[in-house]
C-alpha cells in the first residue's frame, strides 16, 4: 500500500469509520496521508491460533499423511498457519509438503499469500466463494482424495461437508476465529454516528465484520437512517471484495468496491469516489464548495465551521444557488426557536467562518443564496 509523498487532499474534511481490527493502522494511515480523518472501531476481533494444540496436531498428521489437494481460504489464515508452524520448527517440512500438493485459493488474497510462502497456487477462485471451490472440486471428483481446508475465521461454511460427503479425507485446519468487538459500545456509538450524520464513509475489510457492523446498527435501530443517507450519497459503505459486500447488498445497499480485493485498491476506490464528487462540487465565486459530514471545504481549505452552520450551509448547498427561504433556514437550525433573530445570527456567524461576506447572498425579502461563480451563474 505503499504511496508517494505529497499527495492531493482529496479527502479533506472526510471522516472515514474502520471497522476493521487487523490491519487498522494500515488502512488509516493510507486514507489520512489522502486527507481523511479516520475513527476505529472495530466490530470484531481476531483470535489467532484459537486452539494451538490441534492445529499443530492437524499439521503434524499432514506431514505424515501428505494431502492431495490444499484449499486455502484466506491469506491471513494461510500466513498465520505457517507462522505457527515455524514456532514449533515444522515450517520447512511443511512447506516441501503442501509445495507437492494441488494448492486451491479462495480469491486473490489467498493467492497473494501463497505465493508469498513460495508456493504457487493451481487454481484460484476469483468469486472469492467456497461454493466455487466446491463446485469445481466436485465437478472434478474427490472420492479418495485427502483434502486439507485451511478454514476462515467465522468457521464451517459447507466446503468441508460437501466435499467429505462426496468421499474425499477431510483435514480441517482452524487458525483463527473472530471474536466479539474489543469495545462494544464503541460500536454502537459508531453505528449512531453514520446516521447522525457525522461519518462520511465505512470500510468493511470482511463480510463478518460487515455484518457485525450492520447488526449493531439495526439493534441501535439506525439501519433505517444509515440506508436512507447511502441513497442519498451521503454516506458510502465501501467492501474490500463482492464477499465482503455481501451482507451490505442484503440490506439493498449498493457499496462502493474496488475491481481487485486490496487494501491498497480499497482505499484507491474512495480516492476516486471523493474526486468525482469533487469534480461536481458546487463551483462558487470563492472557489469549489463541498460540502462533507462534518466539515465544509471551500477551495481546498476546511473550514471551521460550527455543527448549526454546516446545516444551513449544506441547506444553501442544496439548493445550487437558488434562493432558501428564511423560513427554511430556520426551521433547520437546532432548537424550536421561532425568531427571524437566530436566523441573522445564523448567517452571519456562517460568512465569518467562510471568510467571503459575499459567497452568502440576502435576498430582500426572499432568504438567501450561494454566489456561484461564473460557469455555474
Amino acid at each position: 500500500m505503499a504511496e508517494s509523498t505529497g499527495l492531493r487532499q482529496v479527502m479533506a474534511g472526510c471522516t472515514v469509520l474502520v471497522t476493521a481490527d487487523r490491519r487498522a493502522g494500515e488502512l488509516a494511515a493510507a486514507l489520512e496521508r489522502r486527507g481523511a480523518t479516520v475513527r476505529h472501531a472495530p466490530a470484531l476481533s481476531m483470535i489467532p491460533n484459537a486452539d494451538e494444540p490441534a492445529l499443530l496436531a492437524a499439521t503434524r498428521a499432514l506431514l505424515q499423511a501428505p494431502p492431495d489437494v490444499l484449499v486455502v481460504t484466506t491469506g491471513v489464515g494461510f500466513r498465520a498457519w505457517i507462522e505457527a508452524a515455524d514456532a514449533q520448527g515444522l515450517a520447512d517440512d511443511l512447506l516441501a509438503v503442501l509445495g507437492r500438493a494441488r494448492i486451491v485459493a479462495r480469491g486473490p488474497k489467498a493467492r497473494g499469500a501463497i505465493q508469498a510462502a513460495g508456493l504457487q497456487a493451481d487454481w484460484v477462485a476469483e468469486s472469492e466463494t467456497s461454493a466455487e471451490v466446491a463446485e469445481v472440486l466436485l465437478g472434478e471428483g474427490v472420492a479418495g482424495l485427502r483434502i486439507a481446508i485451511q478454514m476462515h475465521g467465522a468457521g464451517a461454511d459447507g466446503l468441508e461437508a460437501a466435499l467429505a460427503a462426496a468421499g474425499a479425507l477431510v483435514t480441517e485446519l482452524v487458525v483463527y476465529r473472530w471474536g466479539p468487538a474489543p469495545d462494544p459500545e464503541l460500536v454502537r456509538a459508531s453505528a449512531r454516528s453514520a446516521a447522525a450524520g457525522e461519518i462520511d464513509a465505512v470500510v468493511f475489510t470482511s463480510a463478518p465484520s460487515a455484518e457485525a457492523w450492520l447488526a449493531t446498527a439495526d439493534a441501535e435501530g439506525v439501519a433505517d437512517a444509515v440506508a436512507a443517507r447511502c441513497r442519498d450519497g451521503q454516506l458510502v459503505l465501501a467492501a474490500v471484495g463482492p464477499v465482503t459486500a455481501k451482507p451490505v447488498l442484503r440490506r439493498g445497499i449498493e457499496p462502493l468496491m474496488p475491481e481487485r480485493g486490496r487494501l491498497g485498491a480499497l482505499v484507491r476506490a474512495l480516492v476516486t469516489h471523493y474526486e468525482q464528487i469533487e469534480s461536481v462540487a458546487l463551483g462558487t465565486v470563492a472557489g469549489t464548495l463541498i460540502v462533507r459530514a462534518r466539515v465544509a471545504v471551500l477551495d481546498g481549505r476546511v473550514l471551521p465551521i460550527s455543527p448549526s452552520g454546516l446545516t444551513v450551509l449544506r441547506l444553501l448547498a442544496r439548493a445550487g444557488g437558488s434562493v432558501v427561504a428564511r423560513e427554511e433556514v430556520l426551521a433547520a437550525l437546532p432548537g424550536d426557536s421561532t425568531e427571524s433573530h437566530a436566523v441573522e445570527v445564523a448567517i452571519a456567524r456562517l460568512r465569518e467562518a467562510l471568510g467571503r461576506k459575499d459567497l452568502v447572498r440576502t435576498v430582500v425579502k426572499r432568504g438567501y443564496r450561494l454566489e456561484l461563480g461564473p460557469q455555474h451563474s
